[in-house]
């Protein structure tokens, strides 16, 4: 059995996606004769706790950590409200921040390169030094954000040409709030400089999108490998309850992502429509940022809202499966067309129709196309949206059936799994 090591920032408690992808791999890589450790912070400042998760790692498994200094915890003193913001990547537009958070971004985007977590990099490097050397480990696999993470692979490659995988499950330098960091020129080349090490280095590196993956081909000779995140349960076959028509979207709606024409259309539809009015519920579960409610509030839909705030995984899937219409969002920009959002795979088990609004030519479109899952549309396609809600309105009226999808099983986890120990092997 090949033994890998993992280092990872986000392991139970730690809630929200950026847990998910590793800890399901750990929980299927033993069905491909694989042995997993997983390295992580003794002592992480995460911004969602989701104690349920814990559950979910398998009995035996190897975990190895270290004390990692965060900056974030000082920053608490002065804005602990701004701190838990940043650190949860929800960046307002600059003209609604206050002058605590543009300090901090300012501090965050220059001083803290490649992130705030940089400061585990050293003692990490010396801990698995001591840890590889005594044991016998196939290959290492460095998974981020935090990209810090990787420069711990890099300087493990240097020291000890081990063989290492750099899993990206967002981009680092064309990721969407990377301009927002306030970059000084010095402090952007370094950033560039960073990533151009750490893809020149790898011995393989995975992406979880199309887009992000042609970007580092242009970059890098080095193999690279698209592996979507995915879903861990079962595909739903249970009939939709008929006890109101629900709206729901599942996950953090940062300022970027307000679909103010989302909100105008529904606003059109409960207006026009009152049976429409009479059904609606529109349920939000996740971190939101104040200009999404007070555009909610502004179109007249407060009386129709549910929001529950952040919620377990085992209740974020129950909302997803009692939901008529699912709903995927992503900040209109070039720069977010390779995100592909972890809860696009769970709404694709919840088999609920997905109406998703996002940028041109967006790497999500094709799995949604690809699973016939629903419908995917521009911000300018407005009267579009509202057209759509009022189909599956009918439908659900007249008790039909809201989606037909397909080919989903390709996207569970334990088959990603199997993708990903066949790169292992091959390493």
């Amino acid at each position: 059995m090949k033994k890998v090591l993992i280092v990872t920032y986000y392991w139970p408690p730690a809630g929200g996606p950026g847990v998910q992808r590793w800890l399901k791999f750990v929980k299927y890589l033993r069905f491909y004769n694989i042995e997993p450790v997983v390295y992580i912070p003794e002592n992480p400042s995460y911004p969602i706790i989701d104690p349920s998760l814990k559950e979910e790692v398998p009995k035996g498994i190897k975990i190895l950590s270290q004390k990692i200094f965060e900056p974030y915890t000082i920053a608490n003193i002065f804005s602990k409200k701004d701190a838990e913001t940043i650190s949860s990547g929800i960046i307002q537009k600059e003209e609604n921040q206050s002058k605590i958070q543009k300090a901090m971004l300012y501090i965050r985007g220059n001083y803290f390169i490649p992130d705030a977590r940089k400061f585990w990099v050293k003692p990490s490097v010396k801990f698995l030094s001591d840890e590889i050397q005594n044991k016998d480990y196939h290959v290492i696999i460095t998974t981020g954000p935090p990209h810090s993470l990787h420069l711990i692979g890099l300087e493990l490659k240097k020291k000890l040409d081990v063989k290492w995988i750099a899993d990206f499950r967002d981009p680092w330098t064309q990721i969407g709030y990377h301009e927002k960091l306030k970059l000084k020129d010095s402090s952007r080349k370094k950033h560039e400089q960073l990533e151009s090490q750490v893809l020149n280095s790898a011995d393989h590196i995975i992406t979880t999108s199309f887009t992000t993956k042609n970007e580092f081909v242009a970059k890098t000779s080095k193999p690279v490998s698209v592996i979507t995140n995915g879903f861990d349960e079962e595909v739903n076959s249970a009939d939709l309850k008929r006890d109101k028509f629900r709206i729901s979207h599942i996950g953090s709606l940062l300022s970027g992502r307000n679909p103010e024409i989302l909100w105008q259309a529904i606003k059109d539809l409960v207006e026009e429509d009152e049976n429409f009015r009479s059904e609606l519920q529109i349920c939000l579960a996740g971190k939101l940022s104040e200009e999404v409610l007070q555009s909610i509030k502004a179109a007249g839909l407060q009386p129709y809202l549910k929001n529950e705030g952040y919620v377990s995984h085992t209740k974020a899937v129950e909302m997803q499966r009692e939901s008529a219409i699912l709903l995927l969002i992503e900040i209109d920009s070039k720069e977010t067309q390779g995100i592909i959002p972890g809860k696009i795979f769970e709404y694709l088990s919840a088999n609920r129709p997905i109406i998703a609004i996002g940028p041109e030519n967006w790497d999500a479109e094709k799995i949604i196309l690809d699973t016939n899952a629903g419908k995917v549309f521009l911000y300018s396609d407005a009267e579009k949206i509202k057209s759509e809600i009022r189909s599956l309105f009918q439908k659900y009226t007249e008790r039909k059936k809201l989606n037909e999808s397909r080919n989903i099983e390709k996207y569970h986890r334990k088959e990603l799994t199997g993708k990903l120990a066949k790169l292992i092997e091959q390493v």
